[in-house]
């Protein structure tokens, strides 16, 4: 008989492991990953306590070898040391059944129940991140960014002395070429260039009779070309061809910029004696051949050299037009649309209403951009556009958010990348990615991906 008992027991005991063997198994499927992991933790506990209660001995008062009653479970599991009665068994049987069913819910309570000390460790390591790539921020902009006021000084000097020089000849040259006055532009000018003080430009505005010439917005042409424009001329029955001095750069009835940089590249770079007026000015200036645009080079201060590009610009009512052209050859009819005066002139004037840090994050960006051989395809102006939308729902862009900024920009830039769309903030029909291949867009939007993991890399100064 005690030998059937002894069998009864084994037949129970394998009937319970091989019922919790299988629940288990199946738990994951069932219950998910978070749900399984702690139906197993409970089921072992119960599976534990089961075993020592049908293993205790007859009388509770007699305890085992090792000083412990049998029925009593280890401190980790947090049971108490009264036996496991009827009333407890079922307890935990219902409660087994009120377990969560799917992994959300036990993460969700694995946060809940995490000690507020661990919170506060990882706060405190993002804190010291956040910190340490501030510090890199701030000691790349003063190392490697920002440029000397005397080296741009020094630059803007020279370009003021060659704009006084190209307005003299060309008004005893060409006494009757309607121009207003040269004016610089540019970066440079404006102090956001970084790196070098190597680059201005000269704005050459042409007087166009507001009467005999139109703009034709570029997206209400064939073209179908935002942030481009045609220069249209007007009235010809009563004003025929020659009425205008401009009409000798007219192209099938529109003013053509290729046209007007070719006469000023006749007459400043192959009539202008620059040997003679350099060696006037201790400066070497020659031309700069081949160019898209016409534009001199200037060697001063020894080694220092800077590239003055001649911009030929139409103003019609509020628009100003630019000769520079389209990347594609097809477009080398068009006028360029300026926005960068008003780009620049609203970055600044939300800096000076909260301190901000934009210009610096625009000048780290650009000096990061400059220095990549894939990057350097990203303009001024797409970059000005991205941290100007950036900046309009942010409340702060104080100098000690930078690096949370700095990160944000990179954020919104691949975004945009990613859709191959990123629309002007003055003229939203605009798309300043229209001049990038699906290609160059993939390629910038890999690297710059790839940097937002480890943004010091666009930090670095070596080649």
């Amino acid at each position: 008989m005690a030998g059937a008992g002894e069998q009864k027991n084994k037949k129970d005991e394998n009937g319970l492991g091989t019922a919790i063997d299988f629940v288990l198994s199946n738990a994951r499927v069932v219950l998910g990953v978070g749900g399984a992991a702690m139906l197993g933790i409970a089921t072992l506990a119960v599976k534990r306590m089961y075993d020592r209660a049908i293993s205790a001995p007859a009388s509770p008062s007699r305890a085992n070898s090792s000083g412990k009653r049998s029925w009593e479970e280890p401190s980790w599991l947090g049971s108490s040391s009264r036996p496991l009665n009827k009333d407890m068994k079922s307890g935990v049987s219902r409660s087994l059944q009120t377990l969560p069913t799917n992994s959300s819910a036990f993460e969700r309570d694995t946060l809940r129940t995490t000690p507020s000390g661990r919170k506060v460790q990882v706060d405190m390591k993002k804190a010291r991140l956040r910190l340490s790539m501030q510090e890199k921020l701030f000691a790349y902009y003063r190392q490697h960014v920002a440029i000397p006021a005397g080296e741009q000084a020094l630059a803007k000097q020279a370009a003021v002395d060659i704009c006084a020089e190209l307005r003299t000849f060309i008004h005893s040259k060409l006494p009757d070429m309607p121009l207003r006055d040269m004016y610089l532009s540019g970066s440079l000018y404006d102090d956001l260039q970084v790196v070098t003080a190597d680059h201005i430009q000269l704005m050459v505005p042409l007087v166009v009779e507001r009467n005999l010439w139109s703009c034709v917005l570029g997206e209400e042409t064939i073209l179908n070309l935002p942030g481009f424009c045609l220069v249209r001329r007007e009235n010809l029955e009563y004003f025929p061809r020659g009425s205008s001095y401009w009409d000798r750069c007219v192209i099938g009835g529109y003013l053509s910029p290729k046209v007007v940089v070719e006469n000023f590249e006749k007459l400043v770079a192959g009539s202008i004696n620059w040997p003679a007026i350099g060696s006037v000015l201790d400066y070497v200036i020659r031309p700069v051949v081949p160019s898209e645009t016409l534009s001199l080079e200037v060697q001063y201060e020894e080694n220092r050299c800077l590239i003055i590009d001649f911009l030929p610009c139409v103003a019609l009512g509020e628009r100003l037009l630019v000769a520079q052209p389209h990347r594609f050859p097809q477009y080398d009819s068009m006028w360029r649309l300026s926005l960068r005066s008003a780009e620049t002139a609203r970055l600044r004037a939300l800096d000076q209403q909260d301190a901000g840090c934009r210009c610096i994050c625009l000048k780290i960006l650009k000096a990061a951009c400059k220095r990549h051989p894939i990057l350097s395809r990203l303009t001024s102006s797409q970059l000005t556009n991205v941290i100007l939308q950036t900046g309009e729902p942010e409340p702060s862009w104080a100098q000690e958010a930078l690096a949370d900024r700095f990160l944000q920009v990179l954020r919104h830039l691949v975004d945009c990348l990613e859709r191959g769309v990123l629309a002007s903030v003055l003229e939203p029909q605009i798309n300043l990615l229209s001049e990038l291949s699906a290609a160059e867009v993939d390629e910038l939007g890999y690297t710059l991906y790839c940097a937002l993991s480890e943004p010091e890399v666009l930090l670095r100064t070596d080649p």
